[in-house]
């Protein structure tokens, strides 16, 4: 889901800009989507492909309140961090935004996007904040470990890929540079077995048709793979050749479920998942660290990356042996796992059962006794572990894109752990709630990283100290 673009506080409306109208236009920065940032008579212009220290020909597509939206008509001056995009559907996917940018130059705007964020959203100091340099890739290509592809048909032929940016025109997608090469492999034979057994595929217009997604994730360290089909209603003809095909093709793939989503919804997966054949789980090991990914279960994308996220975590929580640590929005237990050796005790939440099952059976696969995970919300389970005298001095939270719940922030304010280390995957977000905990919290650093290269995206580890006083 796409950020909304903000306009920067100084910028005033009095402007008509139509669209169509093209003016000359300096690209200042990089904006949360990607796009370059310019102002055409102080009114902010979002431009589509266009890097910072280009001027361009703009040629408005779309105006709002406060800001226009621009394609590139004709780049007058060059970046000379601009690449050719080796992806040769790059324009077309609108998975990537920025392999046009040199992968150096993308960290350095990914620590941008973090600044802006804070700027617009916190009344902190920025210039005096300890921003540290964006964690990069020594390899940014084939680094995504799942894909949910969607499915459809072209004439009559199955296709399988992601819809074009701002439409609902489906674009194959046979070869991708960010996917892990086996997720593509595997996805494009399951592909063409559901065209020999001419499976029904789903129309998202119509409402009619059964297969609507092909999931396929691997175990990077295992190099087992699951797929799971999701369809639109229970009855899948031809469901036992179709998973025999799937084992003669792909001896690699050790998992096949099948999802239930008969809802009309943007969302990937329904609530009932029916295992087909093989295991349950696949094998995943970060580190010394061994999970268990069920279909459902949310585990990082960039394994690789995910090492080095980690152990920022561990070193922005500064575990000594002795804490009471909390693994808020923990999914499989990824980051409780990573800590237990260091902490005295964790406890984690999550409101999907099936990974705090995962959660359970990890910790126990690994010996430990000083872990804890419960299904619900945090701001549930906090005050009842305080009312019966159990205090976190640490607490680690990974929310999904929306940030924080305000009920879970303004809890943490309450209970008043040491120390809150916040790990975000959206900067406005993150500003925002940090702004909340900076009544009582001191943003002691931020370290951006890049778990999504190629993309506008920026991963970031931040450490809020209790304030003296509190």
């Amino acid at each position: 889901m796409k950020t909304k673009k903000p306009a920067p506080k100084s910028t005033q409306t009095n402007v008509t800009m139509t669209q169509g109208q093209t003016f000359p236009l300096k690209i200042k920065r990089l904006g949360i989507n990607g796009e370059g940032v310019g102002y055409f008579k102080k009114q902010v212009v979002f431009v589509k492909g266009a890097l910072p220290g280009e001027e361009v020909v703009a040629e408005v597509t779309n105006v709002k309140h406060k800001f226009a939206e621009a394609k590139i008509k004709k780049i007058r001056i060059k970046s000379p961090h601009r690449i050719a995009p080796p992806c040769p559907i790059y324009e077309q996917c609108g998975g990537c935004q920025l392999q046009h940018l040199q992968y150096e130059q993308q960290l350095d705007h990914k620590r941008d996007i973090v600044i802006q964020s804070l700027e617009r959203h916190t009344k902190l100091n920025v210039e005096k904040l300890d921003i540290r340099p964006t964690i990069g890739m020594d390899d940014p290509w084939h680094y995504r470990n799942k894909s949910q592809f969607q499915v459809g048909k072209q004439k009559e032929k199955i296709i399988a890929g992601l819809y074009g940016e701002n439409s609902h025109k489906l674009i194959n997608i046979s070869e991708c540079l960010v996917q892990h090469r086996s997720t593509t492999e595997v996805t494009n034979t399951v592909k063409q077995i559901l065209q020999d057994f001419n499976v029904s595929v789903y129309n998202e217009k119509g409402g009619k048709g059964i297969v609507r997604t092909i999931m396929t994730r691997v175990g990077f360290s295992s190099g087992e793979i699951q797929v799971v089909l999701i369809t639109a209603q229970e009855k899948l003809p031809k469901k036992q050749m179709i998973v025999e095909e799937i084992h003669k093709r792909l001896p690699q793939v050790k998992s096949i479920l099948q999802n239930i989503n008969g809802q009309k919804t943007s969302l990937i997966f329904g609530e009932e998942t029916i295992h087909l054949s093989g295991e349950q789980v696949i094998q995943e090991t970060l580190g010394d660290v061994q999970f268990e990914l069920s279909a459902r279960a949310f585990f990082q994308l960039n394994p690789v990356q995910t090492v080095k996220l980690y152990d920022e975590v561990k070193k922005a929580a500064a575990l000594t042996g002795k804490e009471k640590v909390v693994d808020a929005y923990c999914g499989v237990g990824t980051i409780g796992l990573w800590l237990a050796e260091g902490a005295g005790e964790v406890r984690g939440m999550d409101t999907i059962p099936d990974s705090i099952e995962d959660a359970k059976k990890n910790a126990k696969k690994h010996g430990y006794t000083n872990m804890q995970y419960v299904t619900g919300k945090a701001e549930k389970w906090l005050p009842k572990w305080v009312k019966e005298g159990w205090k976190p001095d640490t607490i680690i939270v990974d929310p999904p894109r929306t940030g924080c719940d305000e009920k879970f922030l303004q809890t943490v304010l309450d209970v008043q752990p040491k120390r809150f280390v916040y790990v975000s995957c959206n900067p406005s977000t993150l500003a925002k709630d940090i702004q909340f905990m900076s009544k009582k919290y001191k943003v002691e650093y931020l370290q951006p990283v890049d778990m999504f290269p190629h993309t506008a995206h920026v991963e970031c580890v931040s450490q809020l100290i209790l304030k003296e006083g509190n």
